[in-house]
């Protein structure tokens, strides 16, 4: 058994070097992420892994599949967080330097029900993390981080005999294989492929030139420095980097992904993002015919067109609004056995028969250019522009301290529930839908409407609002609406930009 866990060591001290040192604050939402040394050291990571290992085994399980992502010091991590699992008596199959979802993949291709995949995705240089998961193709939530963290801050796991470790190679390549088989592309493509130097740069490139298209690579050199800029393609940085490359290189689209591999941004052939939200609309719409009476997940903070759409609805589409953050989506759309969900942060899963229900971007990807390819006569950009037109806000953020912001939100929801309940209207429009599975969604009778939740892992309050009418109209629903209604709180602080 390792000593227990402290969280008031400073580096350069004997008692730093022979005790595990972790802050509670790393124990996400959906997984646990850490500044290396100065919020955790490598003692800690081993008592991470046999907190870990113990749960695993509470769950009646001993083989779990681990990868690294890359970073200069990944491989120190991963292998002080295998020595924990072992002690533990666990069975680890060791698949090298991979990405989220090759880890994912490896848990059906080794039929290891377990996973740890050390990974700080697109944080800076600095960070490190373990994205963790016990039934595929789920991981972890906000009740399973909660186990492990009391089993771990505890330090009361006793060690078991019988660990094991096992070094497998050849999964990277059946990876690569099994995402490429999902495509196989008919019409010529020109892709910029973006990684930002991120681990993904060792796998998107290649997977993309086996399904057909002609590739682009940009920012693929490995470089855990991130020289040019960090790999998210939710930042304007990366997105304006690939606006430009699609531009000097007249591709048909530029694909972009983050750090380790599981999130898929896309700029289309003008130089114009879209969205996540509208992307899933987009595949929607494509799947829908080919899969009449589907059902779609989508995070609460999606566009309400999938709830208008003339094309869904012909199909026989259901369309469910769900808590944002991409394991509760994940979570919805295999429990749901939806065809596929789509989370706004990039997050795309796709169930059988296209896929094995993980967030997987480069199975996104396939799914784009088999959209593509299927619609020969069309650019993206058409794709886009025969979506119904609706005025989306950008996210705004008013502060909202951590210790208060669920309480507040509470009020919220109520108020706007009394509102509907007395059959009130917004802006003289009926609410004919209130969502509160994750803050407070109120659909309106024109397919507009609003969103109030508060932030997983910031103190603040998240608000929303689209509009079926017109950007004015969408200004004055926060301007009108929310921002007044939210007013009556005090603690509600500024926002941190206005529209």
């Amino acid at each position: 058994m390792l000593s227990k866990p402290r969280a008031d060591l400073i580096q350069g001290t004997v008692a730093f070097e022979n005790t595990p040192f972790i802050k509670a604050t790393g124990f996400r939402e959906y997984d646990a992420r850490w500044i290396l040394g100065s919020e955790i050291n490598l003692l800690g990571i081993q008592a991470l892994g046999l907190g870990l290992g113990a749960y695993v085994q509470e769950c009646g399980q001993r083989r779990i599949v681990v990868g690294h992502d890359f970073r200069s010091y990944s491989v120190s991590v991963k292998q002080a967080l295998t020595l924990g699992l072992i002690q533990a008596g666990c069975e680890v199959l060791d698949i090298g330097l991979a990405l989220s979802p090759t880890a994912y993949f490896a848990q059906f291709d080794l039929e290891a029900p377990c996973v740890a995949m050390v990974t700080a995705s697109h944080n800076e240089n600095g960070w490190t993390g373990v994205k963790m998961g016990v039934s595929p193709p789920l991981t972890f939530g906000p009740d399973e981080i909660g186990r492990l963290k009391e089993l771990v801050l505890s330090g009361e796991v006793q060690t078991r005999p019988g660990g094991t470790l096992v070094n497998v190679e050849g999964v990277a390549e059946r990876y690569i294989a099994d995402v490429a088989a999902r495509c196989s592309l008919d019409r010529p493509l020109r892709v910029v492929c973006a990684c930002g130097n991120g681990t993904a740069g060792a796998f998107a490139p290649e997977a993309l030139r086996r399904m057909g298209a002609e590739v682009i690579p940009v920012e693929c050199d490995l470089d855990w420095t991130f020289p040019n800029y960090n790999p998210n393609p939710e930042d304007t940085e990366m997105l304006h980097s690939m606006a430009a490359s699609v531009k000097q290189y007249g591709a048909d689209l530029a694909l972009g992904f983050d750090g380790d591999g599981d999130r898929c941004g896309v700029v289309d052939d003008e130089g114009e993002e879209i969205f996540a939200d509208k992307m899933g609309l987009m595949l929607a719409r494509d799947l829908a015919p080919l899969h009449p009476g589907a059902t779609f997940v989508v995070d609460v903070k999606s566009t309400g067109l999938y709830a208008t759409d003339p094309v869904l609805a012909a199909n026989g589409a259901t369309t469910i609004y769900w808590k944002t953050g991409h394991s509760y989506i994940k979570r919805k759309t295999a429990e749901l056995g939806a065809l596929a969900g789509f989370e706004k942060s990039g997050h795309f899963f796709f169930n059988k028969p296209l896929g094995r229900g993980y967030d997987c971007a480069l199975t996104a990807a396939a799914a784009i250019l088999a959209m593509l390819d299927r619609n020969p006569g069309s650019k993206l950009s058409d794709l886009k522009r025969a979506l119904p037109i609706a005025y989306t806000s950008l996210t705004m953020s008013p502060h909202c301290a951590d210790e208060i912001k669920y309480d507040v939100l509470k009020e919220v929801i109520a108020t706007y529930q009394g509102v509907a309940d007395r059959g009130e209207t917004i802006l003289g429009r009926k609410i004919v839908e209130v969502i509160t599975v994750n803050g407070v969604r109120l659909a309106l009778e024109d397919g507009s409407w609003l969103l109030v939740r508060a932030s997983s892992n910031k103190p603040e309050l998240v608000v929303v609002v689209e509009s079926t009418r017109s950007a004015d109209d969408m200004r004055d629903l926060f301007r009108r609406e929310v921002k007044p209604r939210l007013a009556a709180w005090p603690a509600i602080g500024k926002y941190n930009q206005e529209i």
